[in-house]
């Protein structure tokens, strides 16, 4: 009886996770065997659109930049934050000296990239600053390497805080074992610190790698893509397919590609996190 009871209180969660997410994955995934332009009723099509789309050469585009994206965040947010949080521990004042890498975050996608879009531009503050004359938006790879500073400029404060966090939650015991040794600087960190971090530095990670295979917003407004399709994410390409060609079957499509290579690259990720 208690166990029909345990059922009952789980149902409702179980249900509204099941409405939110399955079932317009699964609708999604229907959608992407059709044609489908928003209007008319679907006609099945088969695996048509896949075909379409491994033929399509902007999909080679799309998963280079994303990829560089994918690179880009382990490198730049994810790296900059563990130093920035390691040299701004442990002294008077750091929290003040993290503060102007928090305030960043307190803005949207759009709204950073409208920001930095008249600093990026041709002839704009960067190339007056730097005494240059590059277009850092009009040509690739260049225009997804800036593209990857601002990404940085946003997400550096939130891994900053998160790898505080992980700092602090370090045992003092094991550090000072390791100070009266002789550790410091960076053996201390190498050796004990950054093994102590291990499990936070996963969820860090693991939430920048999903979040750099989904980067839509900053994209969006700063290129739409372009100039061409050179700076399309496969999230762009998604989008554009279904809302600005109207090509829903094909749309869809992208976004069960986009789908599986987040959830294999996630679940490689956590994979090796267990195995190691």
């Amino acid at each position: 009886m208690l166990g029909r009871f345990r059922y009952g209180y789980v149902a409702p969660a179980a249900l509204l996770v099941a409405g939110l997410l399955y079932a317009p994955f699964v609708w999604t995934a229907y959608l992407s065997l059709t044609r489908y332009d928003g209007l008319a009723p679907p006609e099945w099509a088969g695996l048509a659109n896949f075909g379409k789309l491994f033929d399509d050469p902007a999909l080679l585009t799309s998963l280079r930049n994303t990829l560089l994206w994918v690179v880009g965040t382990m490198v730049l947010p994810v790296g900059l934050g563990l130093l920035v949080a390691v040299l701004s521990h442990d002294i008077k004042g750091g929290a003040w000296y993290r503060v102007p890498f928090m305030l960043p975050y307190a803005l949207s996608g759009a709204g950073l990239a409208l920001v930095w879009s008249p600093i990026l531009s041709h002839g704009g503050i960067a190339n007056v600053l730097l005494g240059v004359d590059t277009a850092f938006l009009q040509s690739a790879p260049v225009n997804t390497l800036a593209m990857l500073l601002v990404w940085t400029w946003q997400q550096l404060g939130v891994n900053t805080l998160l790898f505080v966090v992980g700092l602090q939650s370090i045992p003092k015991e094991p550090i000072e074992a390791a100070r009266l040794d002789g550790a410091s600087g960076w053996r201390l960190f190498r050796h004990i610190t950054w093994p102590l971090m291990r499990p936070l530095t996963a969820v860090v990670v693991g939430l920048a790698l999903v979040a750099s295979l989904k980067t839509f917003d900053i994209v969006w407004v700063l290129t739409q893509g372009g100039p061409g399709r050179n700076s399309e994410t496969l999230a762009v390409t998604m989008y554009k397919e279904t809302f600005v060609a109207s090509d829903y079957g094909y749309g869809s499509a992208v976004a069960v590609m986009l789908t599986v290579v987040t959830g294999l690259a996630s679940y490689l990720y956590l994979k090796r996190q267990v195995a190691s």
